[in-house]
C-alpha cells in the first residue's frame, strides 16, 4: 500500500478516536476520555511516519515522536502533550495499576479536558506537517 494511503488510514482513525474520546468526556467517563485521546494521538503520530516512509512499532508518543524527530521538527509544546497522553496509556484501563479501586475513581474532569486538549494539539500539528508533505486531507 502506498504510504500517503496508510497515512490516510491512519490519521482518519485517529480523527475517530478523538470524536469518541470527546463523546465520552460529555457523558462523564474521564477515564476512556484519556486513553482515547492517547489512541487519537498515538495513530495520528503513526500517520506522520507513514507518510514519511517509516514503519511505527509501540505505544509511547515520545517515543514515537523521538523517532520522527530527524525528519520532523518536534517542538517542546508537542512533547508535553505527549508525556500527558502516555501517563494514560495503562493506568486509564487497568485496576491493578491502583492499591484499591479501579480506573474510573481516580479520573475527573480536569484531567480528561487536559488529556482531550493534548490530543487536539498533537492532532492539529500532524495534520499540518500531513499537508505539508502533500497529503490532501
Amino acid at each position: 500500500m502506498e504510504r500517503f494511503e496508510e497515512a490516510e488510514r491512519w490519521f482518519a482513525q485517529s480523527l475517530r478516536d478523538l470524536k469518541v474520546a470527546g463523546d465520552n468526556l460529555k457523558l462523564g467517563n474521564y477515564e476512556w476520555t484519556c486513553f482515547q485521546s492517547q489512541q487519537a494521538a498515538e495513530k495520528a503520530v503513526k500517520a506522520l511516519l507513514y507518510v514519511h516512509g517509516r514503519s511505527s512499532w509501540g505505544h509511547s508518543i515520545v517515543e514515537l515522536l523521538n523517532y520522527l524527530g530527524s525528519v520532523e521538527e518536534v517542538s517542546e509544546e508537542i512533547y508535553i502533550a505527549g508525556r500527558e497522553l502516555d501517563r494514560h496509556y495503562i493506568p486509564s484501563r487497568y485496576p491493578n495499576v491502583f492499591e484499591s479501586g479501579y480506573p474510573a475513581m481516580y479520573y475527573d474532569r480536569i484531567t480528561a479536558e487536559r488529556a482531550f486538549e493534548s490530543a487536539e494539539k498533537i492532532i492539529r500539528w500532524v495534520e499540518e506537517c500531513l499537508k505539508k508533505a502533500g497529503l490532501r486531507l
